[in-house]
């Protein structure tokens, strides 16, 4: 499949989730989660490209979506990637890669690499479940397991694949009306596909990090299992 280079944060914006129901806050505290979890209530993950799932034989991989409990509210702790790496260089992702042969599972695989990339000690992760495998179209099956924080603990990035870590909260991720849906368009179709810029102020200076793609998709899955 040909994935064209494009600049996802200058796309239009075709539409926002606004007019869609919101997650009851009850759900978006840590007893929410593990009640939500220990349930098998029906929903309907987001549909993917078609041009995503006909990929033959994807690599299997696994990300940890860690909830940090903060004092003030649950948080979701995120990756920029550095800029020099093979696959979603330079995009903000969960901590996670390909599953190795000695992961027995694919939350041996997301915990061992949350360690590798943030060294966050699995033994604070209280892991709740995952949610349905995401395929990406640069030929990943994504487990994405969710699993909550304790404090405390302490982050570092590997400089070698990540260039910052940031946190954001839950609430504003799980909130549809920051559900935007960009599309692309090029000679041979166009592509759609959400994004949840995030604006941050660090040190007195305004920034956004602008979570799409994969990531992006993966957390409109998790609004989607909330809400049921």
């Amino acid at each position: 499949m040909i994935r064209p280079v494009f600049e996802p944060e200058g796309l239009p914006i075709e539409s926002t989730g606004i007019d869609l129901p919101h997650v009851a806050a009850g759900r978006l505290t840590p007893d929410g989660l593990r009640a939500r979890f220990e349930q098998r209530l029906p929903w309907d993950p987001e549909p993917q490209d078609a041009r995503v799932t006909e990929i033959r034989d994807p690599r299997e991989a696994a990300v940890l979506v860690p909830i940090v409990m903060r004092p003030g509210g649950l948080t979701v702790l995120l990756t920029q990637r550095a800029d020099n790496l093979s696959n979603h260089a330079g995009q903000v992702s969960f901590p996670g890669g390909s599953r190795e042969p000695a992961d027995a599972t694919p939350t041996a695989a997301a915990l061992r690499e949350a360690h590798e990339e943030v060294n966050l000690d699995p033994a604070r992760v209280e892991v709740l479940g995952a949610l349905p495998d995401y395929l990406t179209g640069t030929g990943f099956k994504v487990i994405p397991v969710v699993g909550l924080v304790h404090e405390p603990f302490t982050v570092m990035a590997d400089s070698l694949e990540v260039a910052s870590i940031f946190e954001v909260p839950l609430d504003f991720l799980m909130n549809p009306a920051h559900h935007q849906v960009r599309v692309f368009r090029w000679e041979g179709g166009e592509r759609r596909f959400f994004a949840m810029p995030y604006p941050q102020t660090h040190a007195g200076v305004s920034g956004m990090h602008f979570i799409w793609g994969a990531t992006a998709g993966m957390l409109r899955n998790f609004y989607r299992f909330l809400l049921a």
